[in-house]
């Protein structure tokens, strides 16, 4: 079966894991890729064997003529590029944060709908292979029923004077941590728990010198009863960061489990001692080969029609909680995700 053809929009920070990722993928090959800054593009090209560049994604667009489209600009961009190439018929796969607004997010599903092409988010933290194990051990009944599930981040590239030196734009946003951080665990939780129910949160700024929140305290109620915490900032912990950026824990009515920072995982059968759960866990990639693995899934449901773990559409409910969160900390009372659909606030 011959690779799907593709081609990216943006050659920056993260899209540098995009490309190695899908340099190893044999169902899909990346063939151009167009970034506004020239030398930028050029050296993307070059360092992962991609045979054209360009500085102008609609020309790319034009003369390529891939069959999809990987986004991996920022989020302000995301509207404007999706609209560009679902009118050529052309499927897009979208790194997060979705768009600014809850109405660009909703613009960016309608059209793709409209033009009868996939719409596809980049959502990698769910494709970790910790998660996936949890994920397993969930359906197979080990922890019996789920009543708890917790997040705790703690990174201190947020420190300082010059914060964010890899990713320097996250000082000026004016959402911050919820926004680009906190949805990784809001979408990992769902997939692990169900949807969301409702949400309580408070923020703060610690570094003055950033524009948004780099501190937020979460809670959630989820549908099916399980309540969940995320506690998350990013000044207080180690630099370089932890893999996993934290701990998590999930608790059931007959055993827990954690994650260590380190990326470990470790069982408790109440009555009994913790001990350490061997999983597989892949040694390249980013975060476990995540970026890789949410590619697979991707390709594997654009080959075959099937629906993937992140429609564009499905995805809504994530900005729709991360929208909740900022409402709750702006009012404080507590608010639930559903309040953003079909409605134009």
């Amino acid at each position: 079966m011959n690779p799907l053809k593709g081609v990216m929009i943006g050659a920056g920070y993260f899209a540098q894991f995009q490309a190695e990722g899908w340099s190893r993928i044999p169902g899909a090959r990346i063939v151009a890729v167009a970034d506004a800054l020239p030398a930028r593009a050029n050296e993307f090209a070059r360092r992962w064997k991609i045979p054209s560049f360009y500085t102008d994604a609609a020309a790319m667009l034009e003369k390529e003529k891939p069959d999809f489209v990987d986004i991996a600009t920022r989020p302000e961009a995301h509207l404007e590029l999706v609209t560009v190439a679902a009118r050529r018929g052309l499927h897009v796969i979208c790194q997060k944060p979705m768009a600014p607004s809850w109405e660009e997010c909703v613009a960016m599903a309608k059209v793709c709908k409209e033009s009868n092409v996939r719409l596809l988010m980049h959502e990698n933290w769910r494709w970790q292979p910790w998660y996936r194990e949890i994920k397993r051990h969930l359906e197979a009944g080990t922890f019996g029923q789920a009543f708890h599930i917790a997040f705790h981040m703690r990174t201190g590239d947020g420190r300082g004077d010059q914060p964010y030196t890899v990713q320097p734009y996250f000082r000026d946003m004016p959402r911050f941590i919820l926004y680009e951080v906190v949805v990784h665990f809001i979408d990992t939780f769902r997939f692990l728990v169900g949807e969301i129910a409702t949400v309580s949160c408070q923020t703060a700024r610690v570094n003055p010198l950033i524009k948004g929140e780099d501190y937020a305290l979460v809670q959630l109620r989820f549908h099916g009863g399980v309540q969940g915490l995320i506690d998350a900032n990013r000044f207080s912990g180690r630099v370089p960061v932890d893999v996993t950026l934290g701990a998590f824990r999930l608790e059931g009515d007959r055993a827990a489990i954690r994650l260590s920072p380190d990326g470990q995982l470790w069982l408790t059968e109440y009555g009994k001692d913790e001990v350490r759960h061997e999983f597989p866990t892949p040694d390249t990639g980013y975060k476990g080969d995540s970026v890789k693995a949410t590619q697979e899934h991707l390709v594997s449901c654009l080959r075959s029609g099937q629906r993937s773990e992140s429609e564009g559409q499905d995805y809504l409910k994530n900005v729709a909680a991360v929208l909740a969160c900022y409402r709750s900390a702006e009012t404080g009372r507590t608010v639930s995700p559903e309040e953003w659909f079909g409605s134009k606030d």
